[in-house]
């Protein structure tokens, strides 16, 4: 028993793990998120591919992805299941990534809200001309500023939130981290 103890004890000294490499990415030398092995990452590539996959290496500034095919189907008592049907695997350097996609947020959508204001600001805009060229004593200017002032709110708010991060724009830019020990 003692034998197997001291067996087991030499070969947990002798084990040893390699650290990953990994990549940052950073705004303004602020990390905004890491990436490391077993992280779901979304981008598009400089070849505009996207792609939305779940890493599994990084060396030698390369990025190892495994994307797989996710679809709901019907099975024969007629009920839905989500299946795997594939999977691909990518390798991409991480110079090649152009920009890095958000998660999109789930609940109120601020660039759709925006763009029904533009719309609806437009259209008032559009209808109180008519009425101005039609019955000059039934248009007001206060209701054609507050119109275009919804057509202007609306096209600000369409502009907000929601797009990917530009690697290179507004100080975006990806590190890459290497552990790896150097071989000598």
């Amino acid at each position: 028993m003692i034998r197997l103890l001291f067996v087991f004890l030499l070969a947990a000294l002798q084990a040893q793990s390699q650290p990953s490499d990994f990549i940052i990415l950073k705004k303004k030398d602020k990390t905004i998120h890491s990436y490391y092995p077993g992280t779901q990452i979304e981008f598009v590539t400089k070849t505009d591919a996207y792609r939305n996959a779940t890493i599994t290496m990084i060396r030698n500034d390369s990025i190892f992805l495994k994307e797989y095919i996710v679809r709901t189907v019907m099975t024969q008592l007629g009920f839905y299941i989500t299946d795997t049907l594939g999977s691909y695997s990518y390798v991409y350097n991480y110079h090649d990534i152009k920009s890095i996609g958000r998660k999109e947020k789930k609940g109120f959508n601020v660039r759709g809200s925006g763009a029904a204001l533009l719309g609806g600001g437009i259209l008032l805009t559009v209808a109180n001309g008519v009425v101005f060229l039609a019955d000059r004593k039934r248009f007001s200017p206060a209701f054609m500023g507050v119109s275009a002032g919804l057509a202007g709110v609306g096209y600000l708010l369409s502009r907000s939130g929601g797009k990917a991060m530009v690697i290179g724009k507004k100080n975006y830019r990806l590190e890459y981290i290497n552990l790896s020990p150097q071989k000598k």
